[in-house]
């Protein structure tokens, strides 16, 4: 796995024993499956509920907190010649995954390597939000949870059945 400039940022006071380094690996391994430049980075925020609910208002207006978000950078090409391609933000909620973890019986260490590769797949132009892109989605996410050796199911989504079938091919866009 190629060095990557990932950096993790504690918006909450730092917690012992949380799984940095691991973190840093889930988003490694899914860089590295998309064949991302190495020199791509990207940063990961622990953050509390408050602040996770505030930023899922004012973008996505749900006002609630969330286990992820992902703040792509922009289009490719925006930075300056000279600068290192960086991807983005993860912003992920640190009192929600623990909850979440306590709730399904996962380790927060496997919860947050979870939002990892989900936020990061969103980062790389995955989405959810037809069935087929769901699917392609979950497909990768699933390859990366077996190669972190993570034990973690994610339900899938259902979607009303009125609705016309996909266009897509359900890959990033």
């Amino acid at each position: 796995m190629a060095r990557r400039a990932i950096s993790l940022v504690w918006q909450v006071a730092p917690v012992a024993g949380l799984p940095v380094r691991r973190l840093k690996q889930a988003a490694a391994w899914v860089l590295d499956r998309h064949s991302v430049s190495p020199e791509a980075g990207l940063s990961i925020v622990i953050a509390d509920d408050e602040t996770v609910r505030q930023l899922n208002r004012q973008y996505r207006q749900v006002d609630a907190p969330t286990d992820v978000l992902s703040f792509p950078a922009g289009e490719a090409g925006e930075l300056p010649d000279d600068e290192p391609p960086y991807l983005g933000d993860l912003i992920l909620g640190l009192p929600t995954i623990q909850r979440q973890a306590e709730r399904e019986g996962h380790s927060v260490s496997d919860e947050l390597a979870l939002a990892v590769v989900h936020g990061a797949l969103h980062l790389l132009g995955y989405d959810h939000d037809t069935p087929a892109r769901q699917a392609a989605m979950w497909a990768v996410q699933a390859e990366a949870l077996l190669a972190l050796d993570i034990n973690i199911r994610v339900p899938e989504f259902e979607f009303p059945t009125d609705i016309a079938p996909d266009s897509g091919h359900g890959e990033p866009l």
